[in-house]
């Protein structure tokens, strides 16, 4: 029962099949067997837990065990601590309302990879990096989350899951480590 931690390069797609234009997970992950246990979109990068083992990939993913993902975002303009707040207290996306999650101000450590290809930069406008930490995980949730209050996502990166912390594993994008399933990294008993 491998449990394996990838950091998942920006523009690989979340699946094993090949794809016409983009690298899949079977471009970084030579285990056979292996599933992801939740999801990034292409646009997305940073930490993802792969397993052939399907109680714990649903401990890992399903919003009911509340197991604590961060992601860092960098947004375009400069939230003030009321915007912060908005996102902390829940966001009405239209389908669904946002569960309360924990949202402040990060610096990126110099620990943190250049994008390839970079973000666009313009020189007007500033962008800001945020730390939002959520237990649920729907479909493109904190670029949702981040544009509904007025500061779109440009970057964001999974750098957490339970305790597990991609800077801690020392991952850089590609790499891959294999990880006890049986340890105190998620919280769960």
């Amino acid at each position: 029962m491998p449990l394996l931690a990838l950091n998942k390069p920006y523009g690989t797609i979340c699946q094993f099949s090949p794809h016409e234009t983009r690298p899949s997970l079977a471009d970084w992950v030579r285990v056979p067997g292996v599933y992801p246990a939740g999801r990034l979109d292409s646009d997305s990068e940073g930490l993802l837990l792969l397993t052939d083992d399907g109680a714990l990939q649903a401990r890992i993913a399903e919003p009911r065990h509340k197991l604590v993902k961060r992601y860092w975002a960098q947004v375009e303009g400069e939230p003030r601590a009321a915007d912060l707040k908005t996102l902390a207290r829940g966001v009405d996306l239209g389908d669904y309302l946002t569960r309360p999650c924990r949202v402040e101000f990060v610096e990126p450590p110099a620990a943190l990879w250049p994008r390839n290809p970079p973000i666009r930069y313009r020189a007007a406008k500033p962008t800001s990096w945020i730390e939002l930490s959520i237990t649920e995980g729907k479909n493109r949730q904190v670029r949702r989350m981040t544009a509904a209050v007025g500061f779109p996502t440009l970057r964001l990166v999974r750098v957490g899951i339970g305790a597990l912390d991609i800077f801690a594993l020392g991952l850089a994008p590609g790499d891959t480590v294999e990880l006890p399933t049986r340890a105190p990294w998620d919280g769960v008993a």
